[in-house]
């Protein structure tokens, strides 16, 4: 019931882990090859999401798009919204609202960052970064988790805190509030994740 958008494929095997990549790893310039997966339904505003996350390849980047709704509060599916295909301007300078945070960064194109980074959309806002949160060409399992409440955005790996921002509804527009989640990939990643869990907070 999640919603693929670009050329990413995916599998599940018998012990819960879905393991994604790219099929067009190989093809097109540096903005084609990437996706996006949606989580089923809109999200409430305060929640904890955690994942098990592992590493297959070693070059990529691995980041979650949350809050994310229509500009004008639409459901990111609505018919009236522009099409998305995993390219990242349909989702930075596009026409919907979110947020995105990095937890694995070791891209081809930029092998020296050394940052999680967090920003704000639409306008592509870097609001707020941190040490890297899995290590880049780390094969271990390490644990995801990220909670945004009443405006207060926290990422953390393994139980590090690696992000820790508040948004003030002032500096880069409203706070946003509920909407979609999502997994993206670049397209030279290739990893799995399993036991994926979202909660709703007060």
């Amino acid at each position: 019931s999640w919603t693929m958008e670009g050329p990413g494929v995916y599998e599940v095997d018998s012990e819960g882990w879905i393991t994604m990549g790219s099929k067009e790893i190989d093809q097109g310039g540096p903005g084609d090859g990437h996706f996006v997966f949606w989580t089923p339904g809109i999200q409430p505003e305060n929640f904890i999401a955690e994942w098990d996350f592992q590493a297959i390849s070693d070059m990529g980047l691995c980041i979650s798009i949350f809050a994310a709704m229509g500009q004008k509060g639409e459901n990111i599916f609505d018919p009236s919204l522009k099409p998305r295909d995993g390219h990242f301007g349909g989702y930075i300078r596009g026409d919907i609202n979110c947020y995105h945070i990095s937890y694995y960064a070791n891209i081809p194109t930029n092998p020296g960052r050394i940052v999680s980074n967090l920003r704000k959309n639409h306008g592509f806002y870097l609001v707020s970064n941190g040490p890297p949160g899995v290590p880049g060409g780390s094969k271990d399992i390490h644990k995801v988790t990220l909670i945004k409440r009443n405006g207060n955005i926290k990422l953390g790996v393994d139980g590090k805190t690696i992000i820790n921002w508040q948004d003030d509804g002032v500096k880069y527009g409203p706070v946003h509030g509920k909407g979609s989640l999502a997994l993206r990939q670049m397209k030279w990643m290739k990893a799995r994740y399993r036991n994926f869990k979202i909660w709703e907070t007060k």
